[in-house]
């Protein structure tokens, strides 16, 4: 599987023009168990102001929240994203 990283708004938007806008949405989190999120709030706030990100302070980011915990991930969708 090859590395994507998506670091703008519009490689998402361009990422997500492939698949049914009818489709349910998931944030999938690799901790101690892989999960399901729901998408929370989506959000554009400054840089970082204590200088330990390497985004310029001063410009802008969009942030996307977890939302609710919906359940644990499927094997194929590890499987998918090269997590197991």
């Amino acid at each position: 599987m090859t590395d994507t990283t998506i670091a703008t708004v519009g490689e998402l938007i361009a990422a997500l023009a492939a698949y049914d806008p009818a489709a349910p949405v998931r944030l999938a989190t690799e901790s101690a168990e892989f999960m399901d999120h729901t998408i929370g709030r989506v959000v554009c706030t400054p840089g970082d102001n204590d200088s330990d990100c390497v985004l310029p302070n001063d410009a802008p980011v969009v942030r996307i929240s977890t939302g609710d915990s919906s359940c644990c991930l499927p094997d194929s969708a590890a499987d998918a994203l090269g997590w197991s």
